[in-house]
């Protein structure tokens, strides 16, 4: 549950007091909060339950949680499995600045420098506060309230609409984050050749191509200042949107659909006579707003995924650059990484609660609902779950909520893990011996060609004497087909030659 706070200031004229108690309610319903966040059971945890506690209380903020499975996920193995200094550099560069952009980027250029500092004057004093208050509520929750005036109300879409395009710059910035890292490669260590930044010939090196390097180098320049323009296009057209849109009904239904784009196919789709309910309710999950965190605007799995997708055809078109063997790896890695990226670990948690229940383990905190679907407390519910239970078991409240902490951990930790190992080092393995053998198979190939075609010519060549050769008589001549004497030509100049 989000808590509302109370945004009342003195300095708001009557009018702005109305409005804000159309829009939030009266104040004495505004005490909704993360019940048990600051319980005093939390304070009885420590030593091995406090870094569990620690550990549940990370997975349920999806920026630091992610960051964390990123890094531990991505980097860590990879850093391990590391094929040179080259290697290791630019993939530290890539993992750390893209974690930061999927992670942070979006609640702190989305909450503190367009919802507060620049965005929130774009409205009158008399109203700007209300509006802004709304931004982090979601569009359906803004639409149905009836209480709410129709000028703040359509600010506070086409608002929270133009921040989601002013933040374009962020899967822009993930798009050419690879062409960042080749450049950063090549101007630190001289190197644009794929192969020898992955040090894929053990013995040496291979020539690097200086026009290749400049080719390398215009293409990530290029694509730095494409990313720039189109960034401040999105800032622009956010701005606009926000400071214009309240007053035409097309721009706040471009809002709307801009918010919420899965309702909007859905939608179309509909018209065009499609009648799938189960397809509708999957396209309307589909949503580049804004997730809250307690009233501030923070990431959404839809804009993690947005910006993920858009980030594994950057790295593609940056591994053209390089050459195919680079280009390999990303489609033999990335998928399963933007995957993993979306969802964490959260498919195998399904999977591993779902196992659990069959097996009717860990009843206390495995519930099943109305529609079959399971479901575990969040770590703020857990204290009143440990009252509830150890009153109706008559047993010690701090014992039951250790044990509820315990399981809370497990049931988070092994799927956790699991995918820790699964995505990181196993993935990281394949990806570099996968990589390996196609340069190996590569080379040997290349070898082979010009010995395959002395077989063939030699295979074709009439059976003669070594002395043949050397001392050709005219008898030897006489009793040779033309077809045979070609070939046998072809052998001596072969042999004149070697």
């Amino acid at each position: 549950m989000i808590r509302i706070e109370n945004y009342l200031k003195n300095n708001i004229n009557k009018k702005s007091k109305l409005n804000e108690k159309a829009i939030n309610g009266d104040k004495n319903s505004q005490s909704l909060s993360f019940k048990g966040a600051d319980d005093a059971l939390f304070k009885t945890l420590n030593g091995a339950m406090g870094l569990a506690n620690t550990f549940i209380k990370s997975q349920e903020n999806l920026s630091s949680t992610r960051f964390i499975q990123d890094t531990a996920t991505n980097w860590f193995p990879k850093a391990i499995f590391s094929r040179s200094k080259e290697d290791f550099c630019e993939m530290s560069f890539l993992e750390f600045i893209e974690s930061a952009i999927f992670y942070f980027a979006s609640p702190i250029l989305g909450e503190k420098l367009f919802r507060n500092l620049i965005f929130k004057n774009f409205h009158p004093k008399n109203i700007k506060n209300d509006v802004n208050n709304l931004i982090a509520k979601p569009v359906k929750e803004i639409t149905s309230n009836l209480k709410i005036p129709s000028q703040i109300k359509n600010r506070a879409i086409t608002t929270k609409a133009g921040i989601v395009l002013a933040c374009l710059m962020i899967p822009v910035a993930e798009y050419t984050l690879s062409f960042a890292k080749n450049l950063f490669t090549l101007k630190t260590f001289k190197k644009s050749n794929f192969n020898n930044i992955a040090n894929l010939d053990k013995a040496k090196n291979e020539k690097e191509d200086t026009e290749h390097q400049k080719q390398v180098e215009k293409s990530s320049k290029n694509q730095l200042k494409k990313a720039a323009i189109i960034s401040a296009a999105g800032v622009l057209a956010g701005s606009a949107l926000a400071i214009f849109g309240h007053k035409s009904p097309k721009a706040q239904n471009l809002a709307q659909n801009i918010l919420e784009p899965g309702k909007a196919l859905s939608r179309g789709l509909n018209s065009l006579g499609v009648k799938n309910e189960k397809l509708f309710k999957t396209l309307d999950k589909l949503s580049f707003d804004f997730a809250s965190n307690n009233g501030k605007l923070a990431l959404s799995k839809g804009q993690l995924g947005l910006t993920a997708l858009v980030g594994l055809f950057g790295y593609s078109k940056a591994a053209k650059d390089r050459g195919k063997l680079d280009v390999y790896e990303v489609w033999t890695r990335v998928p399963l990484v933007v995957f993993y990226t979306i969802f964490g670990s959260e498919l195998f948690e399904k999977g591993f609660i779902k196992s659990l229940s069959k097996n009717e383990k860990y009843k206390d905190i495995i519930k099943k609902g109305a529609d079959g679907a399971l479901s575990v407390p969040t770590r703020t519910e857990l204290p009143e779950l440990a009252r509830k239970l150890a009153k109706e078991k008559n047993q010690d409240v701090n014992t039951v909520f250790k044990d509820l902490i315990k399981k809370k951990t497990i049931t988070t930790g092994v799927p956790y893990l699991f995918s820790l190992i699964f995505m990181g080092f196993t993935l990281s393995a394949i990806t570099r011996l996968w990589t390996q053998y196609r340069y190996n198979h590569q080379k040997k190939n290349a070898l082979n060609i010009p010995q395959n075609n002395f077989k063939s010519k030699k295979k074709n060549a009439p059976n003669i004497s070594q002395n043949s050769i050397q001392n050709p008589s005219q008898d030897n001549l006489k009793n040779t087909s033309h077809q045979s004497f070609q070939n046998w030509a072809k052998v001596l100049e072969a042999k004149s030659h070697a």
